[in-house]
């Protein structure tokens, strides 16, 4: 078959097209990731002029030319998203000339490798802000498979792309159906108090045996703790056990959130010795259902409402104790928690192919290139 090795800028070209009908708005705008990923704006746009903003169509590649040093990856985002929007004049808008030659589907599993973001990292230039502009795009080298090739190794990739897309599609309806139930229950249910449903437990690590280190974010998720530990006494450190809750009330108000998670896993962890950690202590609520109603946004609101004024801005225990949880039987909790548990499965298989996608792109793109060249 062979191999055909050239500088990119032979395929493709840059597009210029400014939204000055103002077609597009507030809500087509799109900001890009450097995990390659086409994302709602993180930037703040209610006083800037649209019609400067360049439109991205299906199949076209848009690139921050703006790196930098911390993050070691090129912010590029790839149109598979089956729709037009608009991104700030900032970037960098192109596409593939002749998709006879390049399949724009390839192009996006090539640039996905960790090695195009070392070149890229390599060949940007600057200091605290590095510039990876549109000549030095033009002159990455790519060698490319016969398209048959390329089409054969972009299935395999789409493929998984759609699984995680199905999945990401289900866990969309099955939030639904949650905060209906949720709702509803709101309305109708009788109110207990937190106090009535928790209470605080203090197991320590006494004897080191576990080793198993985590922390909670906002998103209230257990995670690996990110302090450095290699002086920290683990002895001091609270155990949690499955279906126990852990929390941070330490700056509620400034984060606006209750970093509060619910355990899953069997085998125990370890926490920091500042966080409480609760079980339940009523047969009449079932602990998902008491982490989905605590993990609505409304009851962040609420306790951000009532902690304290001081500089950290935590919410005292007692406050806590004080929220109010409606509680219909634990039939109707259960249906809600069967909810819960496939959303939690979703996001497990959601996670696991992302890695998985991210993992198999330098794969694909080495398989390409060894079939062609045998």
């Amino acid at each position: 078959m062979g191999l055909n090795k050239q500088k990119l800028g032979k395929y493709i070209e840059r597009v210029e097209r400014r939204n000055l009908d103002l077609l597009f708005g507030i809500d087509d705008v799109r900001g890009i990731s450097n995990a390659k990923e086409i994302q709602s704006t993180k930037a703040d746009i209610t006083d800037r002029s649209f019609s400067r903003f360049q439109i991205v169509e299906p199949h076209e590649f848009v690139f921050n030319r703006r790196t930098t040093r911390m993050g070691e990856k090129l912010g590029l985002g790839y149109n598979n998203i089956g729709e037009t929007f608009i991104v700030t004049e900032d970037y960098v808008v192109f596409r593939v000339i002749d998709e006879c030659v390049l399949l724009p589907d390839y192009l996006n599993v090539f640039f996905r490798r960790p090695e195009f973001d070392r070149y890229a990292r390599w060949d940007s230039w600057g200091s605290a802000t590095e510039f990876f502009n549109w000549e030095e795009m033009c002159d990455v080298p790519i060698t490319l498979p016969p398209l048959p090739v390329q089409q054969k190794y972009v299935n395999v990739y789409n493929a998984m792309l759609s699984n995680q897309r199905a999945y990401e599609s289900g866990l969309e309806d099955l939030n639904t159906a949650i905060a209906a139930s949720i709702e509803e229950f709101k309305h109708t249910a009788p109110r207990v108090a937190v106090g009535r449903l928790l209470e605080e437990t203090d197991t320590r690590n006494r004897n080191g045996a576990i080793t198993n280190v985590q922390g909670i974010n906002i998103n209230k998720e257990f995670m690996p703790s990110v302090a450095n530990l290699s002086t920290t006494d683990l002895t001091k450190y609270k155990v949690i056990c499955k279906d126990q809750f852990a929390a941070n009330f330490m700056h509620v108000m400034r984060d606006e959130k209750v970093p509060l998670g619910l355990y899953h896993h069997d085998e125990p962890c370890i926490i920091s010795p500042a966080y409480p950690v609760f079980r339940i202590i009523s047969d009449d609520v079932l602990p998902e259902y008491l982490m989905l109603w605590l993990n609505r946004a409304e009851s962040d609101r609420y306790a951000w409402f009532i902690s304290d004024s001081s500089v950290r801005g935590g919410l005292e225990m007692s406050r806590f104790y004080e929220i109010y949880v409606p509680l219909p039987s634990v039939e109707q909790q259960q249906a809600v928690v069967n909810f819960y548990n496939a959303r939690h499965l979703i996001l497990k298989n959601i996670t696991m192919l992302g890695n998985m996608l991210k993992d198999i792109c330098p794969i694909l793109i080495k398989g390409s290139l060894e079939e062609a060249s045998a």
